[in-house]
């Protein structure tokens, strides 16, 4: 029997929303709205959520007019997330590297660095390729991703965070290809550990993917205000590309 991958085992425990909780949900707001306003999206587009979580950024895209389809590999999540199903408003289990079928889309964001999670490199490719398979000719792709640079110089090596109660002690490294954190802790007398693994691709690693794929980038931003990107300040890698 094949084992789970790292973020099927992780992601899918009420752990996992435990530690990150307190994330900025005013924040992502804004960030969608920004994108929205930015692409000039007519009301009732059809667009996907793809790694959607529980949903937190498909919510504010449908608050804002459009049809919106979630997927998110975690069953926890797509069940938390069913919970604010509209007729507009739909979750699902999938992988992202298979193609929805039977099914376009106008726009696929993919964001908060829910990219690069993989073993194989190639993996990235099979993404990149379903998410051009999905989308309608000239369809657009939004990627937000961490910047790599920036956080491999400013890489926070250990640190202890107490959500609900729980002591998570928190190390993290970079081996020339991936990110690690290593996450520990205890609870009921039970220790666990989990570790995050994302590929620390920058925006040549993107750009390389993406045209070879029959994309083509139209622009880059450094953060969820949409100010242009710079590869040691900027907080994120925002790419925006379309369908060739």
């Amino acid at each position: 029997m094949k084992s789970k991958e790292w973020f099927e085992s992780w992601f899918d425990t009420s752990y996992y929303h435990s530690l990150y909780k307190n994330r900025n949900d005013e924040e992502a707001k804004s960030f969608v709205t920004n994108l929205v306003q930015f692409l000039k999206l007519k009301k009732n587009t059809n667009v996907l959520d793809l790694a959607c979580g529980k949903g937190r950024h498909s919510i504010t895209l449908n608050e804002l007019g459009l049809n919106v389809l979630g997927v998110d590999l975690s069953q926890n999540s797509i069940e938390f997330a069913k919970k604010n199903e509209t007729e507009t408003l739909k979750f699902h289990t999938h992988d992202m590297r298979k193609i929805i079928s039977d099914k376009s889309f106008h726009v696929i964001f993919n964001l908060f660095t829910s990219f690069g999670y993989f073993d194989n490199f190639s993996d990235n490719e099979r993404v990149i390729i379903a998410i051009h398979e999905m989308l309608e000719d000239k369809g657009t792709f939004v990627l937000d991703f961490m910047n790599s640079e920036k956080t491999i110089l400013n890489l926070v090596s250990s640190e202890l965070k107490i959500e609900d109660g729980i002591n998570f002690n928190i190390t993290r490294e970079y081996n020339g290809q991936h990110i690690f954190k290593k996450i520990k802790f205890n609870d009921n007398n039970s220790e666990f550990c989990f570790t995050e693994r994302v590929q620390a691709l920058k925006l040549n690693d993107f750009e390389d993917l993406l045209l070879k794929n029959n994309f083509q980038i139209n622009h880059t931003f450094g953060d969820f205000h949409l100010n242009p990107f710079d590869p040691k300040n900027s907080d994120r890698l925002i790419i925006i590309a379309t369908k060739n």
